[in-house]
């Protein structure tokens, strides 16, 4: 039995939780709410598997018995939603959700040159998965998004830069650092990208910043390329390697990253 004699469902994990249904919005208990978003992370899943995340505080035996609890309440309230095949659990092939597409968004930009369109990759500057949702499997594909996201576009400034797209690369950038703000890669494509479109002082804004915090936060300095590349634009040579150009703040990098490689 599929969804197809009911309606297609429409799922949404970013941001927060909704299930749909020929335009409606469905009301689901919390309980129920996790198991669909389980199986739509998880894909098929043995029955074992998804109770032993869903309720990993309880023996086997308890955790499976919620399981079977849960899974009769999200069948006579959402028939065709999900598909049991013996041990196995899962959503209908035709549920529409929103994270598959973002995953399939982020899986496009990352190919080698990749045509995924750079306004698709802007959308999902503010997105998140499952805000306010604390359990480790959530919390492990929040951090999965949020890596993705970040290589998405920092790929995509490369990409702009490459193109001589300056304005464009110094957004993408200004996108991966509000995700990492300790990385690096993306500050020199930000500080390039304004010293080619003549925006000196913006430059040295966010090449300060970044310098600022990376001292708070890790107690290291910018590296040699990072500060060639501005003191060469200023004119000036650095005299050490903690030494502090032009102080200032920036309104545009509020956040920026070291980790070089994604």
């Amino acid at each position: 039995m599929g969804n197809v004699d009911y309606g297609i469902y429409e799922l949404d994990l970013m941001q927060s939780w909704q299930l749909r249904q020929g335009g409606s919005t469905l009301h689901v208990a919390a309980r129920q709410q996790r198991l669909i978003a389980a199986l739509a992370v998880r894909g098929p899943s043995l029955r074992t598997y998804i109770a032993g995340m869903l309720w990993p505080e309880y023996p086997e035996a308890k955790a499976l018995e919620s399981l079977r609890v849960t899974v009769h309440l999200v069948s006579r309230q959402l028939p065709g939603l999900l598909v049991k095949d013996g041990a196995l659990l899962s959503l209908h092939h035709e549920v529409d959700v929103d994270l598959h597409a973002v995953r399939l968004i982020l899986k496009e930009a990352a190919l080698p040159g990749g045509t995924t369109a750079a306004g698709r990759l802007q959308e999902l500057r503010d997105l998140e998965f499952l805000p306010g949702w604390y359990e480790d499997w959530v919390l492990f594909e929040q951090g999965r998004l949020r890596h993705d996201r970040l290589r998405a576009f920092s790929l995509l400034s490369r990409q702009f830069a490459g193109q001589g797209n300056h304005e464009a690369a110094a957004e993408a950038a200004i996108a991966a650092l509000a995700i990492e703000p300790l990385y690096e890669s993306a500050v020199r494509v930000l500080v390039a990208a304004e010293l080619a479109q003549g925006n000196v002082a913006s430059a040295m804004l966010a090449y300060e910043k970044y310098r600022e915090q990376l001292s708070e936060d890790m107690g290291v300095t910018p590296s040699d390329a990072l500060r060639k590349l501005i003191s060469g634009a200023t004119g000036q040579r650095p005299r050490s390697a903690d030494v502090q150009l032009v102080p200032a703040g920036s309104s545009r990098l509020i956040q920026q990253p070291l980790l070089d490689n994604v």
